[in-house]
């Protein structure tokens, strides 16, 4: 789709978003409206997103999608703007140009949102001093005081790097990107992948693990449910 004088490309991605498409290519992010859209389109309008963008590293790739979202006016809040861009930035496959005109990706590098967990305390209900009370409420102060001005958001990651003429893997992907990686494969593909985790980063995760664990998890509660029944009633 292609914006015009009349149609804006914000109009364009809202009709795009109920064609049910599966995956949503837009070009070059060199504008912020353009960041925008890519944003939305990777949230709620396709199952992935495929964008080009000019940044030199994967910091530099966040910074500049969320200023984007900033000048857009679509946040007003620096901390929002970046956990948003994060949600949506699975892996970024970076290449370059050397001095003799070759391009080759240099690098994959997988995007993990750091997720925000609640680990305050209520140990101040243990102490039985005020000086023990007020201790255990300076730990949480603190915690909630790093949380609020030096949380990290993201970690990142490469998976696989270019290394005098061969790509290495340097780092295994994490399981979550692996388990929806399989969800989207055919069982002929998800069987080589699988093979391909094991034999290269040790790990046994199966396009099924999820609904095992679910199938083990209901028949554990069939058995119970049958051995609280009154026998009359089975």
């Amino acid at each position: 789709m292609r914006e015009t004088e009349t149609i804006s490309g914000q109009e364009c991605l809202d009709v795009q978003k109920k064609t049910d498409g599966s995956v949503n290519i837009i070009g070059e992010v060199a504008t912020d409206p353009v960041a925008s859209w890519m944003i939305q389109s990777a949230q709620v309008a396709s199952k992935f997103t495929l964008f080009t963008h000019h940044a030199k590293t994967f910091p530099d790739l966040v910074t500049a999608l969320r200023n984007s979202m900033l000048r857009a006016g679509v946040f007003k809040d620096e901390r929002t703007a970046e956990e948003q861009v994060v949600q949506v930035l699975n892996f970024d496959i970076h290449l370059v140009k050397d001095f003799r005109g070759r391009r080759y990706i240099e690098r994959v590098t997988e995007c993990i949102p750091v997720e925000d967990k609640n680990e305050y305390t209520f140990d101040h209900r243990k102490e039985t001093t005020l000086e023990g009370k007020f201790d255990k409420f300076m730990d949480n102060a603190t915690y909630y005081f790093s949380k609020t001005t030096n949380r990290e958001l993201y970690h990142y990651r490469n998976i696989l790097e270019y290394h005098d003429g061969e790509y290495v893997l340097t780092n295994p992907i994490s399981d979550k990107n692996i388990r929806e990686m399989l969800v989207n494969m055919d069982d002929t593909d998800a069987e080589e992948f699988e093979k391909f985790v094991e034999r290269n980063w040790g790990k046994k995760i199966s396009k099924y693990d999820d609904e095992k664990k679910t199938e083990e998890v209901t028949k554990k509660r069939t058995r119970r449910t049958k051995q609280n029944m009154n026998p009359a009633e089975a």
